[in-house]
């Protein structure tokens, strides 16, 4: 009986309501506390919403669209195939279209594939123009020219691993793949294997943007687990172009000393990630004798034995003069920034090995971002090592 007059009450009210004549009605005091929680509740809602949609940091950029534009359930549409991306045959797993090869290799004269509404960005292509990472076509000319990927059947001639790695048998030059255990993106774990089951959910949970977090795939720069960045989001969003429309790299004031638990989670089938979620770091899980403190000489100023990366861009000197921020050299920030800068500040941003290499390959020796033989010193040079070296040309 009780309840049934609680619901009498409140179908008064509501009646009321539609007689405007709810003034001369008393809520009920338990009425009245819980309308009053409902509305605190989804005031608070309001604010939350406000605060994910339009203040500065993580954006989604989730794969959105018609699901058959990536997927097929079977493989077969009126007797032909489906998963024939990059002309492949399938099926594939998680039912896609095509494998990581298929989707970003297709081998067009287009450095980015329209599918639906998605944009592919393609890492083997013949435009004219190539994206942030480089372009794998490039190792077709010479081994030295990139990575190579055993995904596109070119094996390193030269290269039996990774040179400055600790272990000359993990990844050997035939088992380096775009992703997993011996690739780059993707989860890294020895029983992941390899190509799209170690991306599972990134595609589709993928943060654009400021990705300060890099706790999963799908937040973490570029799907790099664990590395943190800025992605550019602007109509060239897979490039570099010019001093205010580029990637940010995220980086730090020394390099780390390696041990094995540094870069692998024993706990976590020996899961690799960078400790300290630069993209110098990351490349130093493969590259570590050239990266680590004690393999550029056991200092952050010098003298250097190799190259540093990981460190502050000296604040004095002919560094002083490097300002503007450079494309064929860019720098890292300490801090993953909210937007894109074009300004660089000596004492502050920071060497990385991106500052001279792409990621992929590139048309230049040893992945530079220019050509190294072009350096002369005292020949009136601009650009290249002379970004920051300003006054050895």
């Amino acid at each position: 009986m009780r309840a049934r007059a609680k619901y009498n009450t409140f179908s008064s009210i509501k009646e009321a309501r539609k007689r405007n004549c709810i003034h001369s009605l008393v809520y009920p005091s338990n009425l009245t506390i819980r309308l009053q929680k409902i509305t605190a509740f989804s005031g608070a809602f309001v604010l939350v919403l406000f605060l994910v949609l339009f203040l500065p940091g993580n954006s989604s950029a989730a794969i959105s669209g018609i699901c058959s534009d990536c997927h097929t359930m079977h493989n077969s549409q009126g007797g032909s195939e489906m998963a024939t991306f990059g002309g492949e045959t399938g099926p594939n797993s998680f039912l896609t279209r095509g494998s990581c090869v298929g989707c970003h290799a297709q081998g067009t004269a287009d450095n980015i594939v329209t599918v639906g509404t998605s944009q592919i960005p393609q890492v083997y292509h013949t435009d004219s123009s190539d994206l942030a990472g480089g372009n794998f076509r490039y190792i077709d000319d010479n081994d030295n020219r990139g990575h190579n990927v055993s995904d596109f059947g070119n094996i390193d001639n030269t290269l039996s691993s990774a040179p400055g790695h600790h272990s000359v048998n993990d990844p050997t030059t035939e088992t380096l793949t775009c992703s997993g255990h011996n690739g780059c993106h993707g989860y890294r774990r020895f029983s992941a294997g390899s190509g799209l089951p170690t991306l599972k959910g990134a595609h589709h949970g993928n943060v654009d943007g400021k990705c300060d977090t890099a706790t999963t795939v799908a937040n973490s720069y570029r799907f790099l687990y664990s590395v943190k960045g800025f992605e550019n989001m602007g109509a060239n969003k897979y490039q570099n172009l010019n001093d205010t429309d580029h990637n940010e790299y995220y980086g730090a004031t020394s390099p780390v000393d390696y041990v094995c638990a540094t870069c692998h989670d024993m706990h976590d089938d020996m899961k690799i990630t960078p400790p300290n979620n630069t993209i110098s770091g990351f490349c130093a899980t493969c590259h570590s004798n050239f990266h680590v403190l004690s393999g550029i000489g056991g200092s952050t100023t010098g003298p250097f034995i190799r190259h540093p990366t990981d460190i502050v861009l000296p604040i004095d000197g002919e560094y002083a003069s490097y300002e503007t921020y450079s494309v064929e050299a860019p720098v890292g920030r300490t801090t993953v920034p909210d937007t894109i800068s074009s300004v660089v500040t000596p004492g502050t941003d920071v060497v990385t090995c991106l500052s001279c290499h792409a990621a992929h390959a590139t048309n230049y020796p040893d992945m530079l971002r220019w050509n190294y033989d072009d350096m002369i010193a005292g020949g009136g040079g601009s650009g290249g090592c002379f970004t920051c070296h300003t006054e050895k040309n």
